[in-house]
């Protein structure tokens, strides 16, 4: 009972995920720059000089890492991450989802819009590139576009058993194998991350034993067929291409089981969910990899 009353309590602690993990920005930033054309993968080159890692995989995070490096430009920009849609509801209105333009959707026109115009500061553009490859990988995590009432699966407490250690922030909630956490956080990091441990020992893959590098994960999603399949994206007459992508991650959550019936989970839902986030991250990436082309290409 003892034991019962602290995991509860780990549960209530757990924090809130805000995107992907590094791992899943990542791939999004590293697959959609092999697929570039020359005249914007020059301009991306140009605008990242600066970079401590000058490359669409290094900077794919940065909009998460301003939590740490710039808390007020974060609190300004955190609704820039998401879009909530009515409960039960997939249907975009900007007036009453996206006020001000302030939801991923009105995020992602906005820092384009900025990063076409070439009468702007060089720092300005940089920024909105580096704010575009997060975003458009964040609107297709389906708990970005929320319609349950649950802040994003953010208050959907789950206890997971799994091998995998969380990251830093959360270890303090990780007890005898299982982890109180929810299920925002289990698409942001576990599905992607536990993919290591899903291929360890695979030799026909390549794979060193001890699980896929980024690189390694990178080169087998970039060996599936390509472009990637996009599916019904609801686009018509006035749908932009952001609003569309997050209707389509809205619709996932009620067709792909995305949530569980019960608050335990282990393995064998990380791996069902796993093929969905990869085409997620696939997805990202082709569709992020198209608006550069379109933006910045001659």
């Amino acid at each position: 009972m003892s034991r019962l009353c602290v995991f509860l309590w780990l549960l209530a602690l757990s924090p809130a995920a805000a995107a992907w993990s590094v791992l899943g920005h990542r791939l999004v930033g590293e697959l959609a720059e092999r697929h570039l054309e020359p005249a914007a993968r020059a301009e991306v080159a140009s605008l990242l000089a600066g970079e401590p890692r000058p490359g669409l995989a290094g900077v794919a995070s940065w909009a998460d890492f301003l939590r740490d490096d710039d808390p007020d430009r974060f609190r300004r920009t955190s609704p820039w991450h998401y879009v909530n849609f009515p409960r039960g509801r997939c249907d975009y209105r900007p007036e009453r989802d996206c006020p001000g333009g302030n939801c991923v959707v009105g995020a992602i026109l906005a820092q384009q819009g900025i990063l076409a115009d070439r009468r702007q500061p060089p720092a300005a553009r940089r920024d909105a590139l580096k704010f575009l490859v997060h975003l458009v990988g964040d609107v297709h995590q389906p708990m970005h576009a929320g319609n349950r009432g649950d802040k994003g699966g953010n208050a959907f407490q789950v206890s997971l058993h799994t091998d995998l250690e969380p990251e830093t922030y959360a270890r303090r909630h990780y007890v005898d194998g299982v982890m109180g956490t929810n299920l925002h956080s289990v698409w942001d990091y576990y599905i992607l991350a536990t993919a290591r441990l899903a291929t360890a020992g695979l030799a026909t893959a390549g794979v060193a034993s001890e699980g896929l590098t980024p690189a390694q994960y990178a080169d087998r999603l970039d060996a599936l067929p390509w472009p990637p399949a996009t599916g019904d994206t609801g686009a018509g007459a006035g749908v932009v291409a952001p609003q569309a992508w997050a209707l389509e991650s809205c619709r996932l959550l009620d067709s792909r089981d995305i949530y569980p019936r019960g608050h335990r989970m282990d393995h064998a839902y990380l791996d069902a969910m796993r093929p969905l986030a990869e085409q997620r991250v696939r997805q990202a990436a082709w569709r992020l990899a198209t608006l550069l082309n379109e933006t910045l290409g001659s």
